[in-house]
């Protein structure tokens, strides 16, 4: 009987240390899990807060863009045309480099002269970058005529640069006609500041 009793008593005592043995490896076991799915979560938090400082960023330099930059920055990114997304510098290709006639898009020598330079600069850079051309006209004509005229002029641009060495699927054009006058259109010096061609430059 007391061989009965001693029996039961170990095979008791085995089962209760079996038992926290085993709420011991369980303990353990969630423990290890719980640490690794931290360590997750707050990799992934790292990663949203580097997004969203980068994000920050990004509106920072925009707001600092002037609108016709802004604009052309926001088109090329919707068109995913850019690695970064960073606009660079932009250049303004007046009527007095440009020499475009009233009514004409041809590029005169002077014209050539400038762009020449322009796409040196871009090979001496010597980086990937987009361009958005855009052409803007005076107001001498209809609304429709300058649309078109800006858009012949952004084209022969275009057409220039590409047979220097510029990839077509890097430049775009487009044009404002004269909605966006940076002079008096009632005077005929700033009828000429009006006709230009402006480059945006973005990587």
């Amino acid at each position: 009987m007391n061989r009965t009793i001693s029996g039961v008593m170990i095979a008791g005592a085995m089962v209760v240390g079996a038992a926290s043995l085993g709420g011991c490896a369980t303990h353990k076991y969630v423990d290890e899990h719980v640490a690794t799915v931290s360590g997750q979560v707050n990799d992934v938090s790292n990663r949203v807060a580097d997004v969203s400082a980068k994000v920050n960023d990004h509106d920072s330099k925009l707001a600092t863009l002037d609108q016709t930059s802004r604009d052309a920055l926001q088109r090329a990114e919707a068109a995913g045309k850019l690695a970064e997304g960073k606009f660079l510098y932009s250049e303004v290709l007046t009527d007095d480099s440009m020499k475009f006639g009233v009514a004409k898009a041809s590029l005169s020598p002077e014209a050539q002269q400038r762009l020449d330079a322009f796409v040196d600069k871009l090979k001496t850079d010597n980086r990937n970058v987009y361009i958005e051309v855009q052409g803007h006209t005076d107001r001498t004509g209809t609304k429709d005529e300058n649309y078109r005229l800006g858009e012949e002029r952004a084209e022969a641009v275009r057409r220039y640069l590409n047979e220097h060495g510029v990839a077509l699927n890097r430049i775009s054009t487009i044009s404002y006609g004269a909605d966006q006058p940076v002079a008096d259109n009632k005077t005929r010096a700033g009828r000429s500041q009006n006709r230009r061609v402006v480059l945006i430059v973005l990587a």
